[in-house]
């Protein structure tokens, strides 16, 4: 009631409150949109994303996507960055795959092929510009999948937790149920254990399974860390495949949850009626569902609370002086506890912005009594200001009815100013404006279709004033009742674009709130804005003259670029330096060095596995020069804000995907299509050359979670051996010359011909003496090496001079090898055409039925057509965006009897 007639009193009080548009007078105003403006203009936020044609894969499936970059508050195709970064990279940060693709207007396609062999478990798919490393790895495009392997993998795990107190400590249970791919249990096999936290051992055991094929195994849960990032490496003994490792991440629902209070807008002030929004967080990062009440110092009741949506909820009241607030909250376990609530303050100002009508947001502001100097409202989306206000002086209250269609659809930011600049509140809403949503329609030729039969798919997109838009679209159809789809959990453009891509922090399914868009979903959004904070910039460093600058500038074209020195290490000023192609020696390239012996060649745009030769000679044309090449260290890969989403506990989550995917790899091996390792039961080796023949590894030459070798030396040419290895041993970066594992706090063991060594002395060896490294980064590899061997091993193997030569052992003075990442050549998706002569004994098995990326709109139309395969519900996805900046998303579904 305190609330209500609060705002009734608001409202009488709005005639008499002086709201003013952005002018050149309002001082504060003024500087806001000065220096935000300048901000943009230096720093425009790009985003990227990315359509895949399944939420999930198996190992010997293709991943198919299509990139849209975009920039700046309208979502325009970006044309200034030319090369995108695309990575597959698996549970524990390695980067598996790697690929350059080129953009055209902020689009690319491209794909990745994954092996046979490729071990089962959660995948991320990461996309991220030159540019856009500026902001952080935390605003790349980072999905999770699943990818599961029924070929190869002949063990498979289930794995639950529980979670309780005994004798005064958190203990952990896992029951680990190992089967086959058809089920059966791995029953009476030893197993040996090993629980690490950020690779450290933090308890170990051995067992044995019992009749139905389960593990239990127990381990201390104090640490909630452990409980969302930890793991355990399982060896299973007994197999007849010889011993069989298992990585399977813990994910441990705890008892309590964590629990925080945001009231609306940043402060509760006594006195004021106020929204207070809590989420409840459990230990595997996601929401979970509490209630409870608040009650103040003296027990009395002032709100009841109880979660809406994915441990989110919102309740309000008012906070009196002398008064401190706590919350009794029940667990969905039954337990119980209390959270103390923020303090309120005497003075200072609440934000209030609730819907008004379906057009319109109402903005309240209140302020204690003591304040009564003046302040502004300035609203921004990505950088620009669409709304600002500003009060009268002396008055304690601002009422202003805000009309949506101000702002781009995504989230905006409403920030309170004080008469000096400073920011005192702030809140953010998100703003759904239908003028800027693409309407794509789905039209099919016939309501019904039999298995292979041709569908012609009629697409057309229109703006919302209904006129045809021209713009890029991908289409993914896929067999749904092979890969069934949780939408709520699934990529979605409007998800990613307008939500997801601005928050830094962690957001549980994301598309929920673009699925069935409803009263409920909006309310529900609007409570995640109250728990969310928007981190793209500090209004610290916009208000600031002293902007920092790019580092990293937007990459239209590759540059290819180092510094020429004598033998001493002085600049070679005036140098000629040639690129040549190494392969053919068709391109050639020439420049001069500057009066720092640097040189560059710019713009150019080369394939990948392109080789080139870099020579060098002095001004007075002498060849005794050194040549040291530039490289960008990659990102890290660690810290991946969507852990959360790691759920795939193996095959049992995607069973019948999994098994579609085993029938359709026997179909194409019997004919032998598809691209597929073929295993071979019996192999007699009469003569071995092994390119390892003096390692000192402890597991084997060659038993190594990656193997370099001499030949992969050759086209670098680096002065030190780190600057040879960062970034191209996986997980694995150096810092001074120290090689750490993104796994790992401490420096790794290495091991220089079986010699335990300091890891310092990597810069000391000759690039050139170096045969082999073998890097041990997973439990599985550096387990043998005890302790010593926890943060990871490199083996370092010189040379002896009877080892194999794969490579030119030496270049002349002044000459270097380089081979440098280039642009991948997209594959195109195979459809087969049943109108012509095939192989009709060819059953067809596929999941992704038909994905093309590269669909234009023209005059807001495009016809396709392809073949169906067998029966089944099919679901088409069609995202997009068209030439001024409107995103679109549409699903289709029709059967195929």
């Amino acid at each position: 009631m305190a609330y209500k007639r609060f705002f009734t009193g608001l409202l009488l009080a709005i005639g008499i409150v002086g709201a003013y548009s952005f002018g050149t007078d309002d001082d504060i105003i003024a500087k806001v949109q000065r220096q935000l403006d300048k901000w943009t203009q230096n720093h425009p936020i790009e985003k990227v994303h990315l359509q895949l044609d399944k939420p999930y894969y198996a190992a010997g499936d293709d991943i198919w996507f299509k990139a849209y970059v975009v920039v700046g508050p309208q979502h325009r195709l970006q044309p200034d960055s030319g090369i995108l970064n695309v990575e597959l990279i698996d549970e524990q940060d390695s980067v598996k795959q790697k690929i350059k693709v080129q953009l055209k207007n902020g689009l690319a396609y491209g794909d990745f092929a994954l092996p046979d062999t490729l071990h089962e478990g959660n995948y991320r798919v990461r996309a991220y510009t030159q540019y856009m490393r500026n902001a952080g790895s935390e605003y790349f495009f980072d999905r999770a999948i699943g990818i599961t392997n029924v070929i190869t993998n002949r063990v498979f795990t289930k794995t639950t937790f529980t979670y309780a107190a005994q004798n005064g400590r958190n203990m952990v249970g896992a029951n680990i149920n190992y089967t086959d791919a058809n089920g059966a249990s791995y029953a009476g096999n030893q197993v040996d254990y090993s629980v690490l936290f950020d690779n450290v051992v933090i308890a170990k055991g051995k067992g044995m399974t019992d009749d139905t094929g389960n593990l239990h195994i127990e381990f201390n849960g104090d640490n909630p860390a452990l409980l969302r990032s930890g793991r355990i490496v399982t060896r299973l003994n007994g197999t007849g495949q010889g011993t069989v490792y298992k990585s399977i991440p813990v994910r441990v629902m705890a008892g309590r949850a964590d629990v925080q209070f945001f009231p609306e807008g940043g402060t509760m002030v006594n006195g004021i009626p106020t929204r207070v929004a809590f989420k409840a967080i459990g230990t595997d990062g996601l929401g979970v569902d509490i209630k409870g009440s608040v009650t103040d110092s003296k027990g009395k009741q002032v709100a009841s609370i109880s979660t809406a949506h994915l441990g989110m909820g919102v309740f309000e009241f008012t906070p009196q002086a002398g008064n401190t607030y706590k919350a009794s909250i029940i667990y969905a376990d039954g337990s119980s506890g209390t959270v103390s609530l923020p303090a309120a303050a005497n003075s200072g100002y609440v934000l209030n912005i609730s819907p008004s009508g379906p057009a319109n947001l109402k903005v309240a502001v209140s302020a204690a009594q003591e304040n009564t100097a003046p302040f502004s409202l300035v609203a921004q989306s990505i950088g620009k200001v669409y709304y600002a206000a500003k009060s009268k002086p002396g008055s304690t209250i601002f009422s202003a009815i805000v009309p949506k269609n101000k702002f781009p659809s995504g989230i905006a930011q409403f920030t309170l100013f004080s008469a000096t600049g400073i920011p005192l509140n702030e809140r953010l809403v998100f703003i759904d404006n239908p003028e800027d949503r693409l309407n794509i329609s789905v039209n099919p030729d016939k309501s019904s279709y039999s298995a292979r039969e041709n569908i012609k798919l009629n697409i057309e997109a229109k703006d919302n004033a209904g006129k045809p838009a021209v713009g890029s679209f991908s289409i993914a159809v896929t067999n749904e009742s092979k890969v069934p789809v949780d939408e709520n959990r699934e990529n979605n453009i409007l998800a990613n674009m307008l939500l997801a891509s601005d928050i830094k922090g962690y957001i549980e399914q994301p598309a929920y709130y673009f699925n069935n868009v409803n009263d409920k979903t909006r309310a529900d959004l609007d409570v995640l804005m109250l728990t969310q904070g928007y981190h793209r910039y500090e209004w610290r460093d916009i208000m600031s003259d002293n902007q920092p600058e790019t580092r990293y500038a937007p990459q239209s074209n590759f540059t290819i670029s180092g510094r020429v020195t004598t033998q001493s290490g002085s600049p070679v000023v005036g140098g000629k330096v040639e690129l040549i192609n190494f392969d053919d020696g068709l391109l050639k390239l020439d420049t001069l060095t500057d009066s720092s012996g640097r040189f560059a060649f710019n713009d150019i745009l080369f394939v990948d596995s392109i080789k080139f030769l870099i020579q060098a000679r002095s001004a007075k044309n002498k060849r005794n020069v050194l040549i040291t090449m530039d490289s960008i260290p990659p990102p890290a890969t660690r810290n991946f804000k969507n852990i959360a989403d790691f759920t795939l506990n193996t095959v049992s989550d995607i069973a019948a995907y999994g098994q579609s995917s085993k029938a359709l790899y026997y179909e194409q091996m019997k004919y032998g299509l598809g691209n597929h390792v073929i295993s071979l039961r019996e192999v007699q080796i009469r003569e071995k050359r092994n390119a390892l023949k003096h390692s000192s590894n402890l597991n084997g030459p060659g038993n190594a979670d990656q193997v370099f070798l001499a030949k992969d030396f050759y086209t670098l040419g680096c002065p030190q051996l780190a600057d040879c290895l960062q970034g191209r041993l996986l997980g694995v970066i150096f810092r001074n010359g120290i090689p750490y594992s993104t796994r790992s706090r401490g420096p790794m063991l290495v091991v220089v011909d079986g010699i335990y060594a300091s890891p310092d002395l990597i810069n000391t060896l000759v690039v050139s003496d170096i045969q082999s490294i073998e890097v041990l980064r997973n439990i599985g590899s550096y387990a043998i090496y005890g302790s010593r061997g926890g943060n990871g091993v490199l083996v370092i193997t010189t040379k002896r001079g009877d080892e194999p030569t794969y490579y030119p052992k030496t270049f002349g003075s002044g000459i270097k090898p380089y081979a440098p990442k280039g642009i991948y050549r997209a594959r195109t998706f195979y459809s087969p055409k049943y109108d012509v002569k095939n192989r009709q004994t060819l059953a067809d098995l596929r999941t992704t039925i038909f994905w093309k990326p590269d669909i234009v709109t023209g005059d807001g139309k495009a016809l396709l057509d392809y073949y169906n395969a067998g029966k089944g519900t099919y679901r088409v996805v069609i995202e997009g965006v068209d030439s001024q900046g409107n995103i679109g998303r549409q699903v289709f579904r029709y059967k195929v009897e």
